[in-house]
């Protein structure tokens, strides 16, 4: 398949391949689909954070003795914990869109959603992907009941994004029944009321492993609560394993391969992260239209005023472009797991498929959801005014939960840096043809054919501009590849290069998604009037326009001699000139609908 090709009809997009392949509006899921089933979970997992989350929500602040496990308990009866697992361990198996939609919902319980994404992701799925059966049996039930709660033990003082700098080690015993473990972990989110701990430890200083550890081992101790900027209500301790006996049958995965566990998990953990971040951002958006209607000034709301009117506009806009990255990533999740249950793998095996396969688009949704979310808790203090820098008032409280996001799951930079390292892992294997469609953009450029064939019709227009920020990309991975062959650049020490490219690469994500829901929305709902969705489309592209015409910049003014540099730049400036467009009318379209209905009023809400 050569750019600008659209992948055949009913065959799936392998990750990373949207960038050189048209997407389909068949790949993607989109909220306004929702069937019954969804719904009803939809409107179960609302009234559980209205009724139980919210109105504990001081208690849960102030780290109330057994509020969070309790509240994890009533998720469990209702089968909420146990939605991504197994009918044979007490789950639902309910399938991953449905499972995107919970923690959609989720999003806005602060504090809770942590120990409930910690719980459910990071703290189940190592023993669902790696875990004998045996050790299934023994912890799934409980966990997915909500009667055990569970903490992932990666980070220690001395390794963070180096997690393979672990100083925690493991010996074995001489008679062979178990292993000492000492060490000491940090951040650990649940572990002050966690039974079961999910522990990486080096076997004799080298081999790095999984281990499961119950709470309940003789020197296994905890730190205090640390005194965080944000997220006061999350448990997070230090753990400390002070010749800690575990027995051999509780090494979890194989030995020496921990590695496997901990960055397969995290890409669920990624992905889940910008989904939380993303519902997290219609709660704030929520809050800000409100006291935006109701807050008068000069003898009206200030929800009248065009600069407020642009922060409301922007922000959905956003917002909406962040929904329809995560449920297309999570529709292509369900697709690539159905696929491989269909070839015979188990459950578990399906899964960790899907999150394998689709690593760079769990990075992309880790990294939009977490500065969606930075942005919309910023103009929500901004909003407000004074009040907002209120502690009395919950704009302060969100401002300051939000800024962990862009630190979990590993940092946004490091999100940044994997995907493009993933991205060419996958080149150098054969699985993604990147040679073809970049030398077809090379001679393109070349020959000076830029973008004068640009479609009127409205929707063939925005194709066309995507498939143009594709060629944005190709054009600069295209160069930073021939560098390096003629040693002129070292990729792995250019890390402000790989951003750039990174950031190109969410781009053409995140307009892309919107534009095939808004395609997928016509084809189901032909009747109905979606202006407000085609302007935020026009927002959307706008923006991308602009930001991959700088990330490319950028990029190749770092690497590129001076004359060659003129003749890609022109390139760049041609793939990236779009027609003018209104953005003043735009954004106030969008937020004249929010102000009308109170609040987020698009997608899942």
């Amino acid at each position: 398949m050569t750019m600008m090709q659209t992948a055949p009809t009913g065959e799936l997009l392998k990750g990373g391949m949207f960038l050189t392949v048209s997407g389909s509006s068949e790949e993607v899921f989109i909220p306004e689909e929702l069937n019954e089933e969804q719904q009803m979970v939809l409107q179960m997992t609302k009234d559980f954070l209205e009724q139980e989350v919210f109105p504990q929500r001081e208690q849960i602040e102030k780290q109330a003795e057994g509020v969070t496990p309790a509240l994890l308990r009533k998720m469990g009866e209702l089968g909420l914990l146990g939605a991504h697992m197994p009918e044979m361990y007490g789950g639902t198996a309910l399938d991953t869109n449905t499972n995107t939609l919970i923690a959609d919902v989720m999003g806005p319980a602060g504090s809770f959603s942590v120990a409930l994404a910690a719980h459910t992701g990071i703290g189940m799925l190592p023993i669902l992907y790696f875990g004998t059966d045996a050790q299934k049996e023994k912890y799934l039930p409980g966990l997915i009941s909500g009667e055990l709660k569970a903490a992932y033990c990666l980070t220690e003082p001395a390794s963070g994004s180096d997690a393979l700098a672990a100083k925690t080690h493991a010996v074995l015993s001489d008679d062979g029944s178990h292993y000492m473990l000492n060490g000491q972990k940090m951040w650990i989110t649940n572990s002050g009321f966690a039974d079961v701990f999910i522990v990486f430890a080096k076997i004799d200083g080298e081999k790095f492993t999984g281990f499961i550890v119950e709470k309940d081992s003789a020197g296994l101790t905890l730190g205090a609560e640390e005194d965080k900027m944000g997220i006061k209500g999350s448990s997070t301790r230090q753990v400390f394993f002070e010749n800690v006996a575990v027995p051999v049958d509780q090494v979890l995965g194989e030995i020496g391969k921990g590695h496997l566990i901990a960055f397969n998990v995290l890409n669920i953990g990624r992905y889940k992260l910008g989904v939380l971040c993303t519902g997290g951002s219609k709660g704030v958006l929520t809050e800000a239209t409100r006291y935006a209607n109701e807050r008068f000034q000069f003898g009206q709301p200030i929800a009248n005023f065009g600069a407020i009117q642009y922060k409301l506009g922007e922000m959905a806009t956003r917002i909406f472009a962040s929904e329809s990255a995560i449920y297309r990533a999570s529709n292509q999740m369900h697709l690539q797991k159905e696929a491989s249950v269909s070839s015979g793998k188990s459950y578990a095996e399906a899964m960790l498929d899907a999150a394998e396969e689709y690593a760079i688009e769990c990075s992309i949704l880790k990294i939009l959801g977490s500065e969606v979310l930075d942005y919309c808790v910023d103009e929500n203090v901004q909003i407000h005014g004074g009040i907002g820098f209120s502690e009395e008032y919950p704009a302060a409280r969100a401002y300051r939960d939000s800024r962990i996001n862009r630190i979990f799951e590993g940092t946004n930079e490091i999100n940044r840096l994997l995907m493009v390292d993933m991205l060419l892992r996958r080149f150098m294997k054969g699985e993604i043809d990147l040679l073809t469609p970049i030398f077809e953009v090379q001679d393109e450029v070349s020959l000076g054919n830029l973008g004068e064939n640009r479609p009127k019709e409205r929707y063939a227009a925005a194709q066309f501009q995507v498939a143009q920020f594709k060629k944005v990309f190709l054009l600069t991975i295209g160069h930073a590849l021939t560098a390096q062959t003629e040693g002129k650049l070292n990729l792995k020490e250019e890390q402000e290069i790989l951003m750039n490219i990174a950031d190109i690469i969410t781009e053409i994500y995140t307009v892309e998604s919107v534009l095939l829901r808004i395609e997928k929305l016509h084809q189901i709902k032909p009747d109905e009037d979606f202006s407000v969705y085609e302007a935020m489309l026009d927002l959307v592209l706008l923006e991308g326009s602009r930001k991959c015409r700088n990330f490319a910049t950028d990029a190749l003014a770092a690497f590129t001699d001076a004359e060659l540099l003129e003749g890609v730049l022109v390139g760049i400036e041609g793939y990236t000139r779009m027609p003018a467009i209104n953005v003043k009318a735009a954004r106030r379209q969008v937020a004249g609908q929010l102000c009308k209905q109170g609040g987020w009023c698009f997608g899942v809400r």
